[in-house]
């Protein structure tokens, strides 16, 4: 709910602050008092236009700033998170109007647009009045208010989803049949070089083994070389290492029959004679694999080539390339199953095209049945409200093609007089007239979508008996929502669970708007001053009295 709004500068507002609380908040005050001028102010909030003529005389800038709690509202809550804005419950909103009417906005305390401005906050008030910029005058939201009275979102929600579905799956279908030829091409292009991989055979590995082998034979004659030397001098020659370390471990073996103290060391030869003995077998079989083989080493480097052409166009590795043809293969399943595919996505459509059918008839039947209930209730609460010979219908457009809403589109249809045939809101509803039929809906659908509603002289043209039951339907809807009326009928304001007033006052030669909270006698005075005018008797505030009194039970 709207928790503060304080007004700088703004037209004769110097700088007033103003605190609204839950319920029914009544604003009342004479004619020129500049009750006008908050609804102006919050309009700002809402993301209404700036102008510099809103800026009062002789300042630089007009600004409005309003703090909303948002306890409760997950919701919204939710959908500020969404766009970027974090608040824990609280929110502050903040519009600057500089000369030229350029504006800044101020959301959060972050910077931000005045578009964005005008997303928030028509979920937060919504004005009812003098104003344009209100739910009933937008056509679009028709349809959505009718379903919420008949019942129908649920149907509606379920609709939107199946169309969802359906326009998803033609999209598809569309970028099939649209990307067949060059699905062909791309068929050709997969093909090749799938079976260009194929045909190399490869297998994880294998490049590091063949470069391996390519190493050894082209240096082949250096390896036996190396090898074949080393196991003449441990083992197959002449005046071997090994032989003269047989003659060394024979002495010392002597030695140590002695001296047991040379047996480690003996050991330790014989040890060392062992692992020579194996190394240099070893490496006399290395030498007999060591061979030169050109046409090998030829081979190795052709096959080498090959696998490096392959990863220029495939991968870095073997191993990339075989992911790459595998993903080739995979897509390539896909484009040789076009019609398939197609045949799918047509059966689908024609499924969802179905399922819409059934779905949008019972849609339509809710709706039909809801505009016969909602024209019922809403010529009875227009009468109540003074509006006796009043005509309320819903106007239905159909439409051959399905839309996210379903098949048929809505507009409210209105005339205030007798004989005269009904007509598009936007055509010929007055502010107050537009606030009256608003406040009957909320009688006959009192939802809580937006946490705060604000009715700019509902009242007009509503006098005696009438004008009780203007204040009891505003009581009604406080209930849900936070409610700001505007009023001059006493009978109205007394049901006010805060009453604001908003008074006109000159300090040094200058006109400032101020606005008072009125409680006990003070809120009897100004009841007694909307009952009477100017000149307040003992009779006039005994009245105010059992107004306020009436209005309580």
């Amino acid at each position: 709910m709207l928790r503060e709004l304080q007004i700088t500068n703004l037209a004769i507002i110097d700088k007033l602050h103003v605190e609204f609380s839950p319920g029914l908040n009544i604003l009342t005050g004479e004619t020129g008092a500049g009750k006008s001028i908050i609804i102006d102010a919050v309009n700002l909030i809402l993301g209404g236009r700036g102008s510099a003529d809103l800026i009062r005389s002789g300042a630089k800038e007009a600004s409005v700033e309003a703090v909303f709690d948002l306890s409760g509202r997950g919701a919204l809550l939710e959908a500020l998170a969404t766009a970027g804005i974090e608040c824990d419950g609280e929110l502050l909103v903040r519009r600057v109007v500089a000369p030229g009417g350029k504006s800044r906005v101020f959301i959060g305390g972050g910077l931000a647009t005045t578009s964005l401005l005008s997303e928030i906050c028509r979920n937060l008030i919504n004005i009812y009045g003098q104003h344009d910029a209100q739910s009933l005058l937008k056509t679009e939201q028709h349809l959505l208010l009718l379903d919420g009275y008949s019942g129908a979102l649920p149907l509606r929600a379920e609709f939107a989803a199946r169309y969802e579905q359906c326009q998803a799956a033609k999209h598809e279908l569309q970028a099939l049949e649209a990307g067949e030829r060059e699905a062909a091409r791309r068929l050709d292009l997969l093909s090749f070089q799938s079976n260009e991989i194929a045909e190399a055979k490869l297998a994880p590995g294998e490049e590091e083994e063949l470069a391996e082998d390519r190493t050894r034979l082209a240096h082949s004659e250096k390896l036996m070389g190396a090898s074949q030397g080393a196991f003449d001098a441990l083992y197959g020659g002449e005046a071997t290492l090994l032989g003269s370390l047989a003659g060394i471990i024979a002495g010392v073996a002597d030695a140590g029959r002695i001296d047991p103290a040379l047996v480690p060391v003996t050991e330790a030869l014989e040890a060392a004679y062992a692992q020579l003995e194996d190394a240099s077998l070893t490496l006399r079989d290395y030498a007999a694999r060591v061979e030169s083989d050109p046409a090998r080493l030829e081979e190795i480097e052709d096959r080498l080539d090959a696998i490096g052409r392959l990863k220029k166009k495939y991968g870095a590795s073997i191993e990339e390339i075989l992911e790459y043809q595998r993903q080739v293969d995979q897509e390539l399943s896909v484009l040789s199953d076009i019609e398939g595919t197609r045949s799918g996505l047509q059966a689908r459509i024609a499924q969802l095209e179905q399922e819409l059918a059934t779905l949008g008839a019972k849609l339509s039947e809710t709706r039909q049945d809801g505009a016969e209930r909602l024209k019922e209730g809403m010529e009875r609460e227009l009468s109540e409200l003074a509006m006796k010979h009043a005509v309320f219908e819903t106007s239905f457009e159909k439409s051959a093609e399905a839309k996210s809403y379903g098949f048929e589109r809505a507009e409210f249809l209105f005339s205030p007089n007798p004989g005269e045939p009904p007509k598009p809101l936007a055509k010929i509803a007055s502010g107050g007239e537009l606030s009256r039929l608003m406040l009957a809906l909320k009688q006959l659908h009192p939802d809580s979508e937006v946490p705060t509603l604000i009715f700019d002289e509902v009242d007009t043209g509503i006098g005696g008996a009438t004008s009780a039951l203007v204040g009891e339907k505003l009581k009604r809807v406080a209930r849900e929502q936070q409610v700001l009326a505007i009023t001059h009928l006493p009978q109205v304001a007394a049901f006010a669970d805060q009453h604001l007033k908003v008074e006109k006052k000159v300090a040094d030669g200058r006109t400032a708007t101020g606005v008072e909270l009125l409680e006990g006698e003070g809120r009897v005075a100004e009841v007694a001053r909307m009952l009477s005018g100017a000149r307040v008797t003992e009779k006039t505030l005994e009245h105010a009295r059992e107004l306020i009194q009436e209005a309580v039970r």
